[in-house]
């Protein structure tokens, strides 16, 4: 039983149960963030042994992450499969387009529909919330192409809410800093592979070490990191900056440098933006 949630997110959630049970079977697509941790939670509790997890392992996702899921289905004895997508290899994404995105989230989705039906459960959900939708998330056409359906974002249930809800419910997500696949830390039109993927993600590792909770690391060219700290953390970046910097190089960067906007989702869409700007001016 839920307590002291407001009437509204009550509303929402209620909402949510309902439109999970009549959907009937699920595949829950499960990254372990906070929203898809959320959503494969309330469908097992609706639909139990009727729901599977689909665990995606990608260059683009943190091993730690990985294992955290499959951690978490194998505690709530939830059933759950995995499946390996090698996205550097789908033609277009490793050049990281504007919409690289949607490049590999037709795979993925597609590959996780695929095993779906494989199972006879044709109906795919996933995490995205209502907050989603303003930024730009080219990666949303995909979903919806394939007719993968989004439980969270249709109740209009926001990160605030679902954090709320969770921390009611017990789930030790509900204050996981928010995640992103590791290639959106790179400039659109530059080559992703793995090993700069593995230093943005050894190099974020080492900074939750260090206690920075919501942090990202951007990269840019082949050696230069732009660190993104929430405001707060910038002055103690600067004062542990000869620890970082340090630790940075021995990852394989030769520049560090500290953005003073400090973190904010999405960064590298801003030229997106600026470039949109200019063409209207």
């Amino acid at each position: 039983m839920l307590r002291d949630i407001g009437g509204e997110v009550m509303g929402k959630y209620s909402d949510l149960k309902k439109n999970i049970k009549q959907m009937g079977c699920l595949a829950v697509a499960f990254s372990g963030g906070v929203d898809s941790t959320f959503l494969l939670k309330v469908a097992n509790q609706v639909l139990s042994d009727w729901v599977i997890a689909i665990i995606v392992k990608l260059n683009s996702f943190p091993d730690k992450e990985f294992e955290n899921a499959v951690r978490f289905c194998q505690e709530e004895k939830i059933e759950y499969r995995v499946i390996e997508v090698d996205e550097l290899s789908i033609d277009g994404f490793a050049a990281n387009p504007v919409d690289r995105c949607y490049i590999c989230k037709s795979k993925v989705f597609g590959e996780i529909k695929k095993l779906a039906e494989s199972m006879n459960i044709h109906q795919v959900v996933e995490g995205t919330n209502s907050d989603d939708e303003s930024d730009y998330r080219p990666g949303m056409r995909a979903i919806r192409e394939l007719g993968v359906k989004s439980p969270l974002k249709e109740v209009g249930l926001t990160k605030a809410e679902i954090r709320e809800l969770s921390q009611n419910m017990g789930l030790r997500t509900w204050n996981k800093p928010s995640l992103a696949c590791l290639s959106s830390r790179f400039v659109y039109g530059e080559q992703i592979t793995k090993k700069k993927l593995k230093m943005v993600e050894d190099a974020e590792e080492f900074l939750h070490e260090l206690g920075y909770r919501q942090v990202r690391v951007r990269i840019h060219g082949e050696n230069m990191a732009r660190i993104e700290p929430v405001p707060e953390d910038i002055s103690k970046v600067v004062f542990q900056r000869e620890e970082i910097n340090s630790k940075f190089e021995e990852i394989g960067f030769k520049y560090v440098t500290l953005d003073l906007k400090g973190y904010r989702t999405g960064s590298m869409n801003e030229v997106l933006l600026d470039d949109k700007n200019e063409g209207n001016s």
